[in-house]
This record gives structure tokens, sequence and C-alpha cells, in this order.
């Protein structure tokens, strides 16, 4: 089946810009498929152009190669439409590829979009900041990202997260209320408010693994740990899987969330910061976005 295809790649994810594209189009010339539109992003368009162009160009399958901020951007132009994703892992966490069984070999990955079968996931949407893929993030999580170089990412992958995280978990808890659904305003003190559109978090920590990307709703994870040995008890309670008995760790599920907090927080959408503040609302967009992932 001949198959109308782009690629939309980040330059800086890439240490050979000339081998990828040798090896990408080599990959969908096998395949039978025609010549992809090859475009790059730029610092100042992280994707959203490219997908755009990609998709006024009739393409059938975007080809991403890049983290998951690259996939954040063009899933926010393509969300709504027919047009599929596939996933060519290339960045520090790739999030939504690990949750999605997307290898991180990047000819095993071309082959998934080449072979592989087309889904329908949710994707969530943020007032005022646009939609994520994987999960929007207040507090620590955000703190964490956003005082981790690029370099040290580059240098060291998701292990970078580590040195940062270990930094803030003295960070002191804010006061948030959490409302589900239009519902009664839950208080809590909490290091961080996450809500998840999957449930693997760098490494393969199951935070939330019930979290599917395709149930049309959004996970909400609240962290409330005081002090490192909470932390502790914390992380040992999620990968022993205990859920909601977890210390230190509440979830819930819901189609809309709001959060407020008493001062500014740092936020993040998938793994990229964005303006710190006292609230985040989000809602799930059901089945908006169709991913390339493995047939069986």
């Amino acid at each position: 089946m001949t198959v109308k295809s782009a690629i939309v790649i980040n330059p800086s994810k890439v240490l050979d810009m000339d081998e990828r594209r040798r090896e990408l189009f080599g990959a969908v010339a096998d395949a039978g498929w025609p010549e992809p539109l090859w475009l790059e992003t730029t610092p100042e368009d992280p994707g959203c152009g490219m997908a755009r162009a990609a998709a006024a160009e009739g393409v059938e399958v975007v080809l991403v190669c890049g983290g998951d901020g690259t996939v954040m951007a063009v899933a926010g132009e393509l969300a709504g439409t027919d047009v599929a994703v596939a996933l060519i892992p290339s960045g520090t966490g790739n999030l939504l590829a690990t949750n999605l069984g997307i290898p991180r070999d990047v000819a095993e990955s071309v082959a998934v979009a080449i072979t592989g079968k087309r889904r329908r996931i949710d994707v969530g949407e943020v007032d005022g900041c646009g939609i994520f893929t994987v999960m929007a993030g207040m507090g620590f999580d955000a703190a964490m990202v956003g005082d981790t170089p690029d370099s040290a990412k580059a240098r060291f992958g998701w292990a970078a997260y580590v040195a940062t995280g270990l930094r803030n978990l003295t960070r002191r808890r804010a006061s948030v209320r959490i409302r589900l659904d239009g519902g009664k305003w839950l208080h809590r003190r909490a290091s961080t408010v996450l809500v998840a559109n999957v449930g693997r978090l760098q490494g393969g920590l199951p935070l939330l693994p019930d979290a599917e990307p395709d149930d049309g709703c959004l996970d909400v994870a609240v962290l409330t740990p005081r002090h490192v040995g909470d932390w502790l008890r914390l992380a040992g309670g999620v990968l022993l899987r205990r859920g909601n008995d977890t210390h230190g760790l509440e979830t819930f599920r819901a189609q809309s969330v709001e959060v407020q907090a008493a001062r500014d927080e740092p936020r993040e959408l998938d793994g990229d910061v964005i303006a710190p503040a006292r609230q985040l609302t989000a809602r799930v967009r059901p089945g908006a976005l169709v991913v390339c992932v493995p047939a069986d």
C-alpha cells in the first residue's frame, strides 16, 4: 500500500542528521512508499508549523523523530484529524513511546509505522497552554524538569533527572485544592499534582499502572510526602504497585481536573516547562489522536 508520509525531526535530538536521514528514507523506500517530506524543527517552532505543513500536503503518516516535547507540538496540530503520528524516539524521556511499547531502535520504530496498526488515543488539554499526550504537572516534578540542564539530559538521558530530583526532595509542599469533574473541592498539602494520560514515568516507574491512553479519562496523582523518608516509602509503594495504599500517594480518575494552589507553582507539559501559575485546569479529549503502535 502506498502511503504519503512526512518526517518531522528535531535536529537537537540527533547526533548525525545525514545518517538519520539516510536511515529513515531508506526504510520508507523499502516499504514502497513515496519519498517523504523532510521537515526540521527550529528553536522558534518545536514542530507545530511542520505538522500543519504536512497536513496541508495531504500526508497520511507523520514520523516524529524527537522527544516528548516534539511529539506534543506535532500532536497539538494533528489531534482531531485522521493523520497518524509515528514515534521515532530520540529524546530523553520518550514517555509516550515507552507507554505504547514503541522500541527505541530507529529501524524497529519505523517498522511500527509501516507494518503496525493504528490506535486512537486520548490527549489532555490545559487551559491556555495547549495539549499533552503524557502528563501535565504542577509542583515538584516541574521544578525538577526546569532545574535539569539540557547538557545533562543529552549526556545521561532520564538519569539526569535524579540529581535535580534529590535536590528538590525537601522543597516545601504547597496548599492546594483539587476538583474532579466539577465535584467538591479536595484540600491537600502536596509536593506535586500530576494529571496523566499514561502511567509510566522515566525508567518505567509505574506511578499509575491502571492508566490507559484510550480510556476517555485522565488519571490524577497527588503526591504528599513531607520528608526524605516519606519519599522513600512512596517509591517503594509505587514499585510494589500498591496504588492508593501507597504512603504519600493518592490517585483519582476524571475527565476534567482543576488544581488551585495558594502560591505560584512551577508547571510542565510532557517535560516542557510552562509559566508558573496558581492554577492548572485540564480536560480529556477522548480518541483525538491517531498513533502507530506495534501490531501485537
